[in-house]
């Protein structure tokens, strides 16, 4: 048996969605900010940077439907999920269909989809990242919160 093994040093999250009889499940490393703030631990990527959103393993973003993410189709599947930040502050997700691997190991080839995110301010920051899934009136969201930081886009 070959393969790799990685040991976890934070805790893992996960959230789950029936959305239409289908499952949607997000599964993630929770890094905590430890007296940091979430702007000094973003501030170290560089422009247009690409954020492995979680820690550890890769954090991974399932679905057993084809889902719609605005005009974006992702075709059901596991995939690991990214954010980046452009130059101009805006933020989009990204699903890779690399998943299970361990540190920023992002091959762009491999995205599936890239998707514009909303930003707002997390109602109770969380010092641990948390990635929510919840139903909305026309499908569901996804939103990711870690410190006042909050992303968040919607789905179909």
């Amino acid at each position: 048996m070959t393969g790799s093994v990685y040991a976890q040093r934070n805790p893992r999250g996960k959230a789950k969605l029936n959305l239409g009889g289908k499952w949607v499940a997000v599964e993630y490393g929770q890094p905590s900010l430890r007296g940091r703030t979430v702007y000094e631990m973003l501030s170290k990527l560089p422009a247009d940077g690409v954020w492995r959103v979680g820690a550890d393993t890769s954090s991974t973003f399932s679905t057993e439907g084809d889902l719609m993410f605005g005009d974006t189709k992702v075709p059901k599947g596991i995939y690991s999920l990214w954010a980046r930040k452009d130059t101009g502050g805006a933020w989009k997700l990204m699903l890779n269909s690399q998943h299970g691997q361990s540190g920023t190991q992002h091959n762009s080839k491999l995205d599936v989809a890239e998707v514009p995110m909303k930003i707002s301010r997390a109602a109770d920051p969380p010092d641990e990242l948390t990635i929510w899934l919840t139903k909305t009136k026309t499908g569901g969201m996804i939103a990711i919160e870690w410190g006042d930081l909050r992303l968040y886009t919607e789905f179909n």
